[in-house]
């Protein structure tokens, strides 16, 4: 490893200055640009006549292609500028009351009238205005003169709006965090949830969830945004993802009468989307969380049942034809997660019951962003990880599980982990 604690150079030091500038002013990949504009016209193509799947095509395709005409120094940039003063414009904007005030008129807005309505000072607004319509967050329709966009309708939420804060009050210093950390820790996996980035980046002695209850705002704004990120992506619960008639056709019924429990299932958005999408499907719903975050499930579909429910502890419902994980794993390091794994094999009924973990599995090539971005998240807030293949199958074996099969519905959302009970 190669130190650079101002002792010895880098590498990369190996290039004259002139050499280095050079590179770092020239376009990335230019070799790639013909190829990517060809794939990009095909895929428009595709796109305009409505073909599954194109537009998530064309926008890699198009984030390749901004990657390979950028050059370095355009990067880097992107990365210590636009990024987090995108990000601290949005949130300003929130708090400011824009975004809702754009979308609630449906006419351009000049910066006077935005002014007065967020009763800010009109200088200030001006800079704020103008870097949100850098980073496409509003639309510039003249001079100091702004209308909303379909950003500005969403941010003007409060469910999506809440994603912002929700990131600046539990996650963006711990991030920041994680160089110093790392190299204080001499690059040794993360792997204690109350010894990672978190406690340095927040400066505090608890773990995160410890952390966000004791903040009742900030809780209700995390929940917000764990209730609006699976927006868009594929849903296991949808045709040609995972077969739902292997949980609900009638002779996989049992006494118990419960079809699925979602355990850690936040405001039950998963069991209201099933409940919407499967509306025959025979057995209860049971949602189970922490009472606090369960006092949050408005708008759920009568027939789901609230259950308060510690997961580190005795699972009530016992032979469920399904338990549901979405997104709970990745929370925590292995040996967390074997101490939540092991009261629902308890409660499983060999050869009956699944265990369905609905969350990433990080491919070995092309791993996309969003699936390790989150995985340098959980490595700030928890010490968690979005796992590989192999270290789902090693983790589940430990548990006393198998993989019966890894269903994926493409390869921007989660998977579907469908597992039984070894006897």
């Amino acid at each position: 490893m190669v130190e650079l604690n101002g002792t010895s150079a880098p590498a990369s030091d190996s290039h004259t200055g002139t050499q280095i500038d050079q590179i770092a002013v020239s376009p990335t990949a230019p070799d790639q640009v013909a190829n990517l504009a060809q794939t990009i016209a095909s895929l428009s193509k595709a796109f305009t006549a409505g073909e599954a799947g194109a537009r998530l095509q064309l926008l890699e395709a198009a984030d390749s292609l901004v990657s390979a005409l950028e050059t370095p120094r355009e990067t880097i940039l992107r990365y210590c500028w636009r990024n987090p003063t995108g990000f601290a414009a949005i949130e300003t904007g929130i708090n400011l009351g824009i975004f809702r005030y754009l979308s609630d008129h449906d006419r351009p807005i000049p910066i006077a009238e935005l002014a007065t309505a967020t009763a800010s000072d009109i200088v200030l607004l001006q800079r704020i205005m103008k870097q949100l319509n850098a980073v496409h967050a509003v639309t510039e329709t003249g001079r100091d003169e702004y209308t909303s966009n379909n950003f500005t309708r969403t941010v003007a939420n409060t469910r999506y709006a809440d994603a912002f804060p929700t990131i600046t009050g539990t996650t963006s210093p711990a991030i920041t965090a994680i160089p110093a950390f790392l190299r204080q820790t001499q690059y040794q996996n993360p792997t204690n949830g109350l010894a990672c980035p978190f406690q340095q980046g927040f400066n505090t002695k608890y773990s995160f969830f410890d952390f966000l209850s004791r903040d009742p705002t900030l809780s209700a704004q995390f929940n917000n945004l764990m209730s609006v990120y699976h927006q868009g992506r594929a849903s296991w619960m949808d045709p040609g993802f995972y077969p739902v008639e292997r949980l609900t056709h009638p002779s996989n019924h049992t006494d118990s009468g419960i079809l699925i429990v979602d355990v850690g299932g936040g405001k039950g958005h998963d069991l209201n989307e099933f409940r919407a999408k499967w509306p025959s499907a025979r057995g209860r719903l049971i949602l189970q969380d922490q009472p606090g975050v369960l006092a949050e499930a408005t708008g759920l579909h009568e027939s789901i049942e609230r259950m308060p429910h510690d997961f580190f502890t005795e699972q009530p419902c016992k032979g469920s034809r399904a338990y549901f994980l979405h997104s709970v794993l990745h929370d925590w390091p292995d040996d967390t997660c074997l101490k939540i794994l092991a009261p629902l094999r308890a409660a499983m009924t060999p050869g009956y019951s699944r265990l369905l973990i609905n969350e990433n599995v990080i491919p070995d090539r092309g791993a996309h962003w969003q699936a390790t971005g989150l995985d340098w998240v959980m490595m700030a807030d928890f010490a968690g990880a979005e796992r590989t293949e192999a270290q789902w199958r090693e983790l589940l074996t430990r548990a006393g599980f198998r993989i019966l099969k890894i269903w994926t519905g493409d390869a921007w959302s989660e998977s579907l982990i469908e597992c039984e009970v070894v006897e």
